[in-house]
């Protein structure tokens, strides 16, 4: 059965105005870096709600939402969650990554060790829902999980951004050790581990440019 239907307008601006808005948030967004430098100054939980509830308002597959994120704060997991993360990179770093990755990576100067995931003072781990267990027990099935929790944890990253919060796309591979650390359950699959908080004082980033927009965008064919 279709769902009701409600109301729906937007605020109607003219193109001058629209574009203004568009500046005015480019602006802001275009200074969003990856850190890895993080300070250990409390941020607190409700800021992190609200930016997750910003993230909620991503579309998704048949609507089904299919995102957890688990906001980690404990000392004690963050730990467990750097042993292991480390585990893996290091492992990644010898012996798994080929020499044209680490190549890519140089500029960046990552290494396998990850001291910011126990100095940032949270830790958001995102999974994707590959189905919901209903309350008589059926598998719901989700759609498209993996594009609409990408889509989610952008919306996240812009809104802690927007807060004046840094944050850093991880992905250790694999992450499975997230799920098993966290006591997620098997149809919960680790996507992205995101370190929250404010840059350290003396924070830099490495001085990356982005393409210009001439190089990504293409009208009609």
């Amino acid at each position: 059965m279709p769902a009701p239907q409600i109301p729906f307008s937007l605020p109607s601006f003219n193109s001058d105005e629209q574009e203004l808005k568009l500046k005015t948030l480019h602006s802001m967004l275009v200074t969003r870096r990856s850190c890895r430098m993080f300070s250990g100054e409390p941020v607190h939980r409700d800021v992190i709600e609200a930016a997750v509830a910003i993230a909620n308002t991503a579309p998704s597959g048949a609507n089904r939402q299919p995102w957890r994120f688990v906001c980690v704060s404990d000392p004690a997991i963050k730990r467990e969650i750097r042993i292991a993360a480390e585990a893996e990179e290091r492992e990644s770093y010898d012996h798994r990554m080929p020499a044209e990755w680490l190549e890519a990576l140089e500029p960046i100067g990552t290494t396998w060790e990850k001291p910011f995931l126990e100095i940032a003072p949270w830790l958001v781990v995102v999974f994707r829902v590959d189905f919901e267990i209903a309350p008589d027990g059926r598998r719901l099935k989700t759609y498209y999980p993996v594009e609409s929790t990408g889509l989610a944890c952008g919306l996240f990253l812009a809104a802690c951004h927007v807060a004046g919060l840094a944050t850093l796309t991880h992905t250790p591979s694999p992450m499975n050790f997230l799920r098993a650390i966290l006591n997620r359950p098997e149809h919960e699959k680790p996507f992205l581990l995101i370190p929250v908080g404010r840059p350290a004082v003396n924070a830099t980033v490495p001085d990356l440019k982005k393409k210009p927009v001439t190089d990504v965008l293409v009208w009609n064919r």
